[in-house]
């Protein structure tokens, strides 16, 4: 199988690296990249076989074309592929994506006519570019797949190489995809942004990144990375990260009633929602609530 990688940072480079561990001689790799940095690099490591000199270039004969780039990058390279490289795509070629969100990225192939499936890979970091790159990146994780109205042999030719990284397959609706993203990976970036800049926006407390430790680094750890990337991810699932801030909103405010009660907090109470808290990240949804 032949492969074309449109970008190659951390997603794009670990699919390469994968492929060259896991299944070595079944895919043939091209990547190409606006910089051309990622290629070069991968291809000096003998992670891909070719580093396309366009993107034109890369696509030319692939079974499969891999979009490995934020979001906005996703939606201007279908408009290409659909566009000016559409005469580069081989016949029965299939269209795929790494992106963030789903909704805007699958509707916007969907109007362009390309042959194309959903994909997003339950994986990542904060790191980015080729140099982050990990074989191991992706074995056992859920790699969500969005078939939408694609053909049957697409979607299976898109999940055999989720699985050929070690990756596990799930077919989801880019609607499904977006509302549970929404809350569990894009709400925590936009409080990872949020809590940086209410504790050390106007300088902070006076020496208070002395005393930060393990807590701080794990609550701050997403707004390290990519900002362009971050805001790709906000932008093109605005609606949903905006509900998911407001139902945050409204628990917070909650919490600010009880910590300013008339007397002073009820510790009980304040046990009670961290126990609450506690019994939700154990025993699932519906399990236990945030308020008391």
């Amino acid at each position: 199988m032949r492969l074309a990688i449109l970008g190659l940072g951390l997603i794009g480079g670990s699919v390469a690296r994968a492929l060259r561990a896991r299944a070595p001689g079944e895919w043939t790799v091209s990547a190409w990249s606006a910089t051309g940095l990622g290629p070069a690099a991968a291809l000096a490591a003998a992670s891909i076989d070719h580093a396309a000199a366009s993107a034109g270039e890369a696509i030319a004969g692939a079974d499969v074309v891999l979009l490995a780039a934020p979001p906005l990058d996703c939606l201007w390279l279908i408009d290409q592929l659909a566009g000016p490289l559409r005469a580069a795509l081989a016949p029965g070629s299939v269209v795929t994506d790494v992106a963030s969100t789903k909704r805007a990225i699958v509707d916007r192939a969907a109007a362009t006519g390309l042959p194309f499936v959903g994909g997003h890979p339950m994986a990542g970091r904060e790191t980015s570019g080729f140099a982050a790159a990990d074989a191991a990146l992706f074995v056992g994780r859920p790699w969500v797949v969005c078939p939408a109205d694609a053909q049957d042999t697409a979607v299976t030719r898109v999940e055999a190489l989720v699985r050929a990284v070690g990756g596990v397959p799930l077919r989801m609706d880019a609607a499904d995809h977006d509302a549970a993203a929404a809350g569990i990976s894009h709400l925590p970036l936009v409080l990872a942004a949020a809590l940086a800049q209410a504790v050390l926006g106007d300088g902070g407390p006076p020496r208070a990144m002395e005393l930060a430790a393990s807590g701080w680094r794990d609550m701050t750890r997403l707004a390290r990375g990519d900002p362009a990337m971050g805001a790709g991810i906000a932008a093109t699932n605005a609606d949903l990260v905006a509900a998911s801030v407001r139902a945050t909103r409204a628990v917070l405010d909650d919490w600010i009633a009880e910590l300013d009660r008339a007397g002073g907090p009820d510790v009980a109470r304040l046990e009670a929602r961290f126990a609450a808290a506690r019994r939700l990240l154990e025993d699932g949804p519906g399990e236990g609530s945030a308020r008391g």
